[in-house]
């Protein structure tokens, strides 16, 4: 790349063939690879000129791209980004602290240009805003990094703007579970944020909320390793993540705590790590950092984490009195650049038995998974055209048979007339429907559509028994959602598009590898192929069961011998 290109000293990002600073896909990622690779003795690249000179080219590009307001724009939708800077501050000096301590001549000219960097930083950290919840975390490390780096009056004000997000307190249910529902990407990041945050502004409290977390992700485990994401509230919905993200907090708490289940933890999400990650979270900077985080992990450690138990996770959590207070918040239900968030505590049970592993939850789409060695049942899902889209279960309880029941309930009306005194609100020959006052409009022929699940437990499966009563004739469809990696192989019904179909009897087996799942109950009550609103996954092999009002379905799902 030539001096005169606009990306000349950063990495390019093969995705858009653009050089971004950011702490996932830009030039900040891949100095932190470098600088460990130049910093341990281990390594091929220890003390490489060369490498050197092309970190420092790096830190210049970074401090290039580096906006007046001291902020970054990452590459995607966020621009002149106070969170975005912040992950980028937490990884930036994670490496800066770690290159300091080489004392190598050839990394003075990439330290003076990462501390120029940081220092520059500090003006939108102290004024910056946040879109999510756990940007606040992100947030409070970034300002604990500049309080440490910074001492003295500059520090002392990073420690009181950090302590102006604290005092908003933990979004943290008692089970561990944060606002955003993430298992796969934010709730990791919650949990290293507040373990920077509590070491570098010396508040050991914030280590409470993290353990609650680690604690609750135990049992968010497949046992292929995959992480359970069924429910998630951000973009990890549906998608496949496993625990290395989850490796630095749950080694750091585990030398901490001496806690066994955290080592336990900790050895699965090492066996997973394919790269160090991204900059914020680097783990070949900590390990060179806190050389007790490298190991080994006690072979035994392992054997701490379970592999047969049954949790219901929020279950007693008084989710309803935090949505009665809304109204008291004030806002209206409005937010903006975000989401209200409001599934947050909502219920969620695991059941696992060794190769075995289901999950039942609320306030999510699907409502039911289930992995049965290789094969995969993502999701089972319940749409209808009364409110099109998917009908989210709201409640869940489990029965002292060992069932569960969950229900969902949606309402739909219509309005009457503004009265006299407040129509129109435009005078004139125009009346624009967006000036009205709609909220004084009288409801009137509200309808309930109410759908009722029980899942029963059986020998070598699962009884799904579905029923909704009224109003009469709503089209409704469930969905089975299986792993691409699989087959259908039997069951009868037509095809409505790639790996899509109509189930309308007949036993529907699903093969991956000697593992099947089967499923009796198929219908076929109305012709319709899909349901408005209610998206379907690519790349998996659906089979959708056609239901009519009132109906009273059972389906039945059966396993291959463990």
């Amino acid at each position: 790349m030539e001096p005169e290109n606009r990306y000349y000293g950063g990495t390019i990002d093969p995705a858009t063939g653009a050089a971004w600073v950011n702490h996932t896909t830009g030039t900040p990622t891949d100095m932190c690879n470098w600088g460990t690779a130049l910093v341990n003795p281990d390594s091929a690249y220890y003390r490489d000129e060369e490498l050197a000179k092309r970190l420092t080219l790096a830190s210049e590009f970074v401090l290039r791209m580096q906006h007046e307001d001291g902020s970054i724009s990452p590459g995607w939708t966020n621009y002149h980004s106070p969170p975005d800077t912040a992950f980028v501050v937490v990884g930036y000096y994670q490496l800066y602290k770690l290159l300091s301590g080489a004392e190598w001549e050839p990394l003075e000219p990439t330290l003076r240009n990462m501390r120029s960097f940081l220092e520059r930083t500090l003006p939108v950290m102290l004024t910056g805003g946040c879109h999510t919840p756990n940007h606040r975390w992100v947030l409070c490390a970034a300002l604990g990094c500049l309080r440490e780096l910074l001492g003295g009056e500059a520090g002392e004000q990073a420690a009181r703007r950090a302590d102006q997000w604290l005092a908003e307190g933990m979004d943290i249910t008692p089970d561990g579970e944060w606002t955003e529902r993430s298992n796969g990407i934010y709730s990791a990041v919650s949990d290293i944020m507040l373990i920077y945050a509590a070491r570098l502004l010396e508040r050991p409290e914030l280590l409470e909320p993290v353990r609650l977390n680690l604690r609750m992700m135990v049992y968010l485990v497949h046992p292929s390793g995959e992480v359970v994401t069924d429910y998630s509230g951000r973009q990890d919905l549906g998608r496949f993540h496993d625990l290395s993200a989850y490796y630095l907090p749950y080694a750091m708490m585990a030398r901490q705590d001496g806690d066994p289940l955290f080592a336990g933890m900790a050895s699965l999400a090492i066996g997973a790590m394919e790269d160090a990650g991204p900059a914020s979270v680097n783990a070949l900077i900590q390990m060179l950092l806190e050389p007790e985080l490298r190991g080994p992990w006690a072979a035994e450690a392992q054997e701490a984490v379970p592999t047969r138990y049954e949790k219901m996770l929020n279950g007693e959590f008084y989710r309803e009195s935090y949505l009665a207070d809304m109204e008291r918040a004030g806002h209206n239900g409005r937010i903006f650049h975000s989401r209200m968030h409001i599934d947050f505590g909502a219920p969620v049970a695991r059941i696992r038995d060794g190769a075995t592993s289901v999950t039942l939850m609320t306030e999510t789409p699907s409502f039911f998974a289930l992995r049965h060695g290789a094969a995969r049942l993502l999701a089972v899902q319940a749409a209808s055209y009364f409110y099109p889209g998917y009908v989210p279960m709201q409640k869940m309880e489990r029965e002292a048979n060992g069932a569960y029941r969950l229900s969902g309930e949606q309402r739909k009306g219509y309005y009457g007339p503004v009265a006299a005194p407040r129509q129109p609100i435009a005078n004139g020959e125009v009346s624009p429907w967006y000036l009205l006052p709609h909220h004084e409009r009288e409801l009137t022929h509200e309808q309930v559509f109410r759908v009722e699940i029980e899942a029963v437990p059986v020998e070598s499966g699962w009884d799904l028994h579905l029923r909704a009563d009224e109003p009469g004739e709503v089209m409704t469809q469930l969905s089975f959602v299986f792993g691409g990696e699989g087959e259908l192989v039997s069951g009868e019904g037509q095809e409505t598009g790639t790996d899509r179909r109509l189930w309308s009897g007949g036993t529907l087996r699903y093969e991956c590898g000697s593992d099947w799942i089967e499923l009796t109950g198929g219908e076929l009550a109305h012709l319709a192929p899909s349901v408005r609103e209610a998206n379907l996954p690519d790349g998996c092999k659906i089979a959708l069961v056609n239901l009519m009002t009132p109906f009273d379905k059972t389906v039945r799902i059966r396993m291959s011998p463990k």
